[in-house]
């Protein structure tokens, strides 16, 4: 198996800047320095002329490279912002919605390079770095098979059941059919060559190169997020009902099987309102530095988080982020958690209506202007002498859980464990296999 080529999504706008730095053949034509390009009739307008897609390629992949200008990051996040960013490759704009999409086509190891850079601090210890080069290498590829396999099924993929009193909705890639990842958290963060890499990242990329997780024949779907809080979460309970024998629940630490039963609404208060020991439960600033971007230590309290809302702030916020009109607000009600203590159905009761909804992102996305950390929270609902209410949320974690805790990894990482102990630990019984060696 050779090296495989991937694209990547970056933007999609009514209009799109880029630049190139050195030379970019598209046809027969030589093409660098700043350009535009916008959507007319269905059509892309560029240099003049209009096409239904254009395809720009290096013509030495080595040092050539483009920059797109205003590329929002942090899409819906509390971190959302524009930036210029540099990528390698290949620059493909295509037509989706009405709009420009600029599309990325490069290797998966060159991918991997930058993705490891933008996940987390390019400066992350060697092992931390191997490991999330094997799942970032494993998830990838594990999500493109999956998508051939769709395409193969007479079986249209589902994320959403909707009834008169339950919306359960979760969110995951399917909604990517002209590429095979978008660059932002819905999928992997790929930001190109913006962020400063260092020898060390290539090192554990070339080290670990076409090395993935597998379970028996199939390649593992590793997921990971920032910090479990604890306890590892289960796939069924954030995306499609389907169970990965190797996404088993366990502590994140050495104590892998011992913890409560968080599904029992008493054992999950207790543990969320506590703040047990665990690899992802630090404050060392050198190790948080190593998972945490700059705009990641935006945020400072992650392992246990508690957020406020007055009556009226919280039933204008699910209004809005909902669409659905229930009036007052007057319980949060949970209805069932998974094995980290992560909601999975929260009932909303209000004056007008009462309604359930899950999965665990659609919980975080309508209780925020943008995303509660988890859905792993407890609900303190208290009224003063004028009987104002107010809500409390006290969370856990940041994230779904599943899979790798990447703050509970570079732990793991600075206590000595290889990059191999610390996959073991996050991926149960799965193993490490070569698909394919450098080109």
């Amino acid at each position: 198996m050779n090296v495989p080529l991937i694209k990547v999504g970056i933007m999609s706008e009514p209009q799109v800047a880029f630049a190139f730095s050195g030379d970019y053949r598209c046809g027969d034509t030589i093409v660098t320095g700043r350009h535009e390009a916008s959507v007319v009739d269905g059509k892309i307008l560029w240099n003049g002329k209009s096409y239904a897609d254009v395809l720009f390629e290096p013509v030495d992949s080595s040092s050539a490279s483009f920059e797109l200008h205003n590329v929002t990051i942090g899409v819906n996040f509390h971190w959302q912002r524009k930036e210029n960013q540099r990528f390698r490759g290949a620059l493909h704009l295509i037509v989706e919605n009405g709009c420009v999409t600029t599309v990325n086509i490069l290797s998966v190891e060159e991918y991997l390079v930058s993705v490891i850079s933008s996940e987390m601090s390019a400066t992350a210890s060697e092992n931390l770095l191997k490991a999330h080069a094997v799942i970032s290498r494993s998830w990838l590829l594990a999500q493109i098979d999956k998508t051939r396999r769709l395409a193969q099924s007479a079986d249209k993929y589902v994320s959403a059941t909707v009834t008169d009193d339950e919306i359960l909705r979760w969110y995951d890639r399917e909604d990517h059919v002209n590429f095979d990842v978008c660059a932002d958290d819905h999928c992997q963060r790929y930001q190109g060559i913006t962020r400063a890499s260092t020898p060390v990242v290539r090192k554990a990329v070339d080290e670990t190169c076409g090395e993935v997780l597998m379970y028996g024949a199939s390649l593992c779907d590793a997921r990971f997020s920032k910090c479990c809080g604890g306890v590892l979460e289960q796939f069924e309970a954030c995306w499609e009902p389907v169970h990965h024998n190797y996404l088993e629940p366990r502590s994140d630490s050495p104590a892998e099987n011992v913890f409560p039963d968080l599904t029992v609404e008493e054992n999950a208060r207790e543990w969320i309102l506590s703040s047990p020991e665990a690899f992802c439960n630090t404050t060392d600033a050198t190790i948080l530095s190593q998972v945490l971007n700059n705009y990641d230590q935006e945020t400072t309290n992650f392992y246990r988080w508690k957020v406020e809302y007055s009556q009226n702030e919280l039933s204008e916020l699910v209004h809005r982020r909902s669409g659905i009109d229930f009036g007052n607000i007057i319980d949060l009600v949970p209805v069932e958690r998974g094995v980290s203590g992560r909601l999975i159905r929260l009932k909303i009761v209000g004056d007008k209506r009462t309604m359930t909804i899950g999965k665990e992102l659609e919980i975080r996305r309508t209780l925020s202007p943008s995303h509660l950390y988890s859905s792993a929270f407890v609900v303190e609902r208290n009224a003063d002498d004028n009987g104002n209410v107010r809500f409390t949320l006290h969370g856990a974690g940041w994230g779904h859980g599943v899979g790798l805790c990447q703050i509970g990894a570079a732990v793991m990482g600075a206590k000595g464990y290889n990059y191999r102990e610390i996959l073991m630990h996050y991926f149960v019984d799965a193993e490490i296999k070569k698909l394919y060696n450098h080109e």
